[in-house]
């Protein structure tokens, strides 16, 4: 696999498995609370594509508010990917950057991250959020650490693998699109969920 970046790599091969052993163990009840919010104003998902699913924390929260859906993922790490297609039904499953996935435009009904375009280099947040809004055939959701204004903070003693801004307003002021819903998970309730104050924000297309 060619990478573009060192945020790349990082996430496929330096920190995969570390990330993986870290991000096992997740109740249950609470991450499907989180998502029932999160797709409260949302209606007809009947396809849904996660971009960064890691080992499929998401995926599996999904199962349960949207059983009748067909899921699919992106996943650059290939252990993770391996992890994931292992132990859920999937429709469609991608092991490699965003950028690079296959897809037909407009294939999903929902398009999301959770967690994952703060660790895209700012150079190719953009490109990250185009790959997205074009995969989608009307939702995109994302949830993600918020700043008003861009920031770097280090990430496991590293440095330009963690960033943090406003993701909404910046999807908003470059794509044809209107805010559906927003909200946040505080860590003090949804940490055992796998959340992490996360700011989410859900996008309709025009």
């Amino acid at each position: 696999m060619n990478f573009k970046t060192a945020q790349e790599q990082f996430w496929a091969e330096d920190y995969a498995q570390d990330y993986i052993r870290k991000n096992s163990g997740f109740d249950q009840a609470l991450g499907t609370e989180a998502w029932r919010k999160m797709l409260a104003q949302a209606s007809g998902v009947n396809t849904l594509l996660e971009c960064g699913c890691n080992i499929g924390r998401n995926i599996g929260f999904l199962e349960q508010v949207l059983p009748a859906a067909s899921r699919s993922i992106v996943e650059i790490s290939e252990p993770a990917f391996r992890h994931v297609t292992a132990n859920h039904a999937l429709d469609q499953a991608f092991n490699g950057p965003l950028r690079e996935a296959p897809f037909a435009p407009a294939s999903f009904d929902l398009v999301f991250t959770i967690g994952v375009l703060i660790h895209i280099h700012p150079d190719e947040l953009l490109s990250s959020m185009r790959k997205m809004h074009e995969l989608s055939s009307r939702y995109v959701l994302m949830g993600e650490y918020f700043n008003r204004t861009p920031v770097m903070l280090e990430y496991q003693g590293q440095r330009d693998r963690l960033f943090k801004r406003d993701f909404g307003k910046l999807f908003i002021e470059n794509f044809d699109v209107r805010l559906v819903d927003y909200g946040f998970l505080w860590g003090h309730v949804y940490d055992t969920a796998g959340f992490d104050d996360v700011t989410w924000w859900l996008f309709e297309k025009l």
